[in-house]
């Protein structure tokens, strides 16, 4: 369970941080916490798996991956978690989920690649496909992106100065 300061702490890290040296300090003092207390609270929620990790968000086209594709992969069901697993370590890859396939959509495994191109996405696709041993799968190209959020849990505190 998480009380109320939890939640506020969730509410102002689940967001963009500050570009400060010492951004927790910055939230904290939003709180009325000192800074010490304000980590605690982050580390004990990461310690009970309410929080899984921290990440940085790469804005790709700046970074020159142009292009993207979703990757639908047909894996065996026996291998999928070992397929997931080495899916995830390419670099290229932002996400893999594991889904249920659909009577018309036989396809359980997925993959977000990235690239400077829509050849290159092809060829991070036959890399993986090699890896794995999978020779079923579908690219999903990207044709325009209309939102690109975070998603927020708690909105207590983020419009405040």
């Amino acid at each position: 369970m998480i009380d109320e300061q939890d939640k506020k702490v969730i509410s102002l890290i689940q967001g963009d941080l500050p570009l400060d040296p010492r951004p927790f300090a910055l939230l904290a003092q939003r709180l009325g916490m000192d800074e010490d207390e304000f980590i605690r609270r982050i580390k004990r929620l990461k310690e009970r798996g309410v929080i899984r990790r921290f990440g940085a968000t790469l804005r790709h086209q700046e970074a020159g991956f142009d292009s993207n594709a979703m990757v639908a992969w047909l894996a065996p069901a026996d291998r999928i978690d070992q397929i997931g697993e080495t899916f995830a370590r390419f670099r290229e890859v932002s996400h893999c989920y594991h889904r249920t396939p659909r009577k018309d959509w036989p396809y359980n495994l997925y993959t977000m690649i990235h690239g400077s191109s829509r050849e290159e996405c092809r060829l991070i696709a036959e890399r993986l496909s090699r890896s794995a041993g999978l020779k079923e799968y579908r690219l999903l190209f990207s044709e325009k992106e209309f939102k690109k959020t975070s998603m927020k849990y708690f909105d207590l505190y983020s419009n405040c100065g």
